[in-house]
């Protein structure tokens, strides 16, 4: 066993890498979005994503693929919610991802009232197949409009002396910014998640009339989430509008999409115009 030098510093910094390493591996326009971010934040907001990205891993699939039944799998997911509400009162986990999360929330100020909520609603995912209209927002608000919160709370008081709470304009749009990323993937995995997880997040979207309706319901949020993003700070408003212009460019492709088409995505050069765009409207808001 090495006796090299070690301590918490190296330890947070070890942290922070495994974080980052687990959003490149899974989310490449998470990625793009990310690199848009001020080093201020940058970290912080990868360390809640990939906490986010571990706990969604225990019910879509891998943890099945593992061996492990429902139960099990709900006891993982309240082991995992033990150990993070447990970092975030004393700063430190032996589970990396986990310590990098804790870190992140300690130092903005987000607190339990958003972190359970999200371990809710994937527990949901274990037990409810179908969702009508309430079980849909129920399980939306805790899987994405909390996540929102969480970085819209970065955005506004990451490593600040007093960390302060956003007014409600800029929670509203945080929300319904994270509930539009939400619907839009939930649409674009339609046939996935009804084909191999056996669920429907959105009441029978499969019908042309329901489609529309769910993707109006997405461009209003989109809209309502854009008319706040000048009053983000500075360092957060490209990488914002940058994810907020590419989930409206896939809202505008799934409605182009005929029927059984396949995933719908949006190929590189676009992404790439579409966050050479966002500096000119990051840059605009700020005259």
């Amino acid at each position: 066993m090495s006796h090299a030098p070690t301590g918490l510093a190296l330890y947070d910094r070890t942290a922070d890498a495994a974080a980052a390493a687990v959003i490149s591996s899974y989310s490449t326009s998470f990625g793009l979005a990310a690199r848009l971010l001020g080093p201020r934040v940058r970290t912080h907001v990868r360390n809640v994503y990939a906490l986010v990205r571990v706990a969604d891993e225990v019910v879509d699939g891998p943890a099945a693929a593992a061996g492990l039944g429902p139960e099990r799998e709900r006891a993982v997911l309240d082991d995992l919610e033990r150990d993070t509400l447990a970092a975030l009162e004393v700063g430190f986990s032996a589970n990396l991802v986990v310590h990098a999360f804790a870190r992140t929330a300690r130092a903005a100020g987000i607190s339990a009232d958003l972190i359970t909520p999200f371990f809710a609603s994937m527990r949901t995912d274990i037990d409810t197949a179908a969702h009508d209209d309430a079980s849909h927002d129920a399980y939306v608000y805790g899987s994405a409009e909390v996540v929102g919160l969480m970085c819209l709370q970065i955005f506004v008081a990451a490593d600040a002396a007093r960390p302060t709470r956003p007014d409600d304009a800029l929670v509203e749009g945080a929300r319904r910014l994270g509930r539009a990323f939400q619907d839009v993937n939930f649409l674009r995995d339609l046939d996935d998640d009804a084909g191999r997880l056996g669920r429907d997040y959105l009441d029978g979207a499969g019908s042309a009339d329901r489609r529309e309706n769910v993707l109006d319901g997405i461009d209003g949020d989109l809209a309502a989430a854009a008319a706040v993003i000048p009053r983000l700070p500075a360092d957060c408003r490209r990488a914002v509008w940058t994810a907020h212009d590419l989930f409206a460019e896939l809202s505008r492709r799934l409605r182009d999409a005929p029927a059984g088409s396949p995933r719908v995505r949006v190929p590189d050069p676009v992404k790439v115009a579409l966050a050479a765009r966002s500096l000119y409207k990051a840059r605009e808001a700020a005259e």
